[in-house]
C-alpha cells in the first residue's frame, strides 16, 4: 500500500519539479540570447561592421535610420559628421567588451585574493587589508576615477586600470566574510589539525567554497563596469576622441537631441539593454547557486 501511495504521488511531484525547472531556465532565455549577441557583435565588430566607424562623409551627415525615412546604406542613420551609426555601435560593443573582460577577472583576482587573506589571517593583516578596502570605498567613486582619468589621459588602457582600482572592494569584503564564517568549519579544523598549512587551506577548502559568492558577484559586475565605462567616456575622460564607444557617443550627440534623436536614442538603448541583461543574469546565477534560493520560485 505504501508503495502504491509514492507511485501515485510521484508523478504530480516530478511534474512540478519540471515545470519549475522549465520556469527558471525559460526566465534565462531572453537574458542569455542578449549575451550572446553581445559578445558576437563585440568579438566581430570589425567584420559585421557595413562601414569604417570613423569615415567622415558630410555629404551624408544626419540621415535617419531606415525605419524613419532613411536609406539602407545606413540602416541606423549617420552623425553629425556623416559616420555610420550600426558601425559605431557594433565597434562600442567592441570596446565595452574589452573593458568587461579585462576588468572583472582583474577585480575578482585582485579583491578575492584581499578578502580570502583578510578573513583567513585576521588579526593585524586583516584589519590592515581591510583598512585599505575601507579607504576605497570611502572616496566618491565617480569623482576619483574622473580624478584618475584627468591626471593619466583618456585612453583604453587607462580606463581599465581605473575601473580595475574602483571595483575590487566589491569582492574584498564579500570573500572576506565567507573566509570568517569558513574557516570555523570542521573540516577547516580537521584539516588544521593534521597540519595542512593556510595556504593549502585556502587553496583547497575556502577559495572552491567561495567560488559560488565570486562568480554571482562578478556577473553583476558586468553591468557596473559598463555603465561606468560609458560614464567616463560621456564625461571626456575615458576612450579617447575618435573611438567609437557608446558614452562617447552619447556626449558627442547631446547638441543634437531634438534635430537627430537616433543619434543618442540608439547608444542608448544599446547600454541600457546590456547592463539591464548582466543585472538579470546576475539575479539568476544567484538563485540558482545559492541552495537556499534554488527551490523558492
Amino acid at each position: 500500500m505504501a508503495q502504491d501511495a509514492t507511485a501515485t504521488l510521484a508523478p504530480p511531484v516530478l511534474e512540478r519539479r519540471r515545470r519549475r525547472n522549465w520556469r527558471r531556465y525559460a526566465g534565462l532565455s531572453v537574458p542569455a540570447t542578449i549575451a550572446v549577441v553581445f559578445i558576437f557583435c563585440g568579438a566581430f565588430a570589425g567584420l559585421l561592421s557595413p562601414d569604417d566607424p570613423n569615415f567622415i562623409s558630410l555629404a551624408e551627415r544626419l540621415q535617419p535610420p531606415v525605419f524613419d525615412g532613411g536609406s539602407w546604406d545606413h540602416p541606423l542613420g549617420t552623425d553629425d559628421l556623416g559616420r555610420d551609426i550600426l558601425s559605431r555601435i557594433l565597434h562600442g560593443a567592441q570596446v565595452s567588451l574589452i573593458v568587461v573582460l579585462a576588468v572583472v577577472p582583474g577585480a575578482a583576482v585582485i579583491g578575492t585574493t584581499i578578502g580570502l587573506v583578510a578573513g583567513w589571517r585576521g588579526g593585524l593583516v586583516g584589519n590592515l587589508l581591510m583598512r585599505l578596502t575601507d579607504i576605497q570605498l570611502a572616496l566618491p567613486s565617480i569623482l576619483f576615477a574622473v580624478l584618475l582619468g584627468s591626471i593619466f589621459g583618456p585612453s583604453l588602457r587607462n580606463v581599465i586600470i581605473i575601473l580595475l582600482l574602483w571595483t575590487w572592494s566589491a569582492y574584498s569584503r564579500l570573500v572576506r566574510a565567507e573566509a570568517i564564517s569558513l574557516r570555523e568549519r570542521d573540516f577547516v579544523t580537521a584539516s588544521r589539525a593534521v597540519g595542512a598549512g593556510g595556504v593549502w587551506i585556502m587553496r583547497k577548502h575556502l577559495l572552491p567554497n567561495l567560488l559560488n559568492t565570486v562568480v554571482i558577484v562578478m556577473t553583476l559586475e558586468v553591468a557596473i563596469v559598463i555603465l561606468a565605462e560609458a560614464a567616463l567616456s560621456f564625461l571626456g575622460v575615458g576612450v579617447p576622441a575618435g573611438t567609437a564607444s557608446w558614452g562617447r557617443m552619447i556626449t558627442e550627440a547631446r547638441t543634437f537631441m531634438v534635430q537627430a534623436w537616433w543619434m543618442i536614442w540608439l547608444p542608448g538603448i544599446a547600454l541600457m539593454v546590456v547592463a539591464f541583461t548582466g543585472n538579470l543574469m546576475g539575479d539568476w546565477l544567484r538563485d540558482a547557486l545559492d541552495p537556499r534560493l534554488r527551490n523558492v520560485r
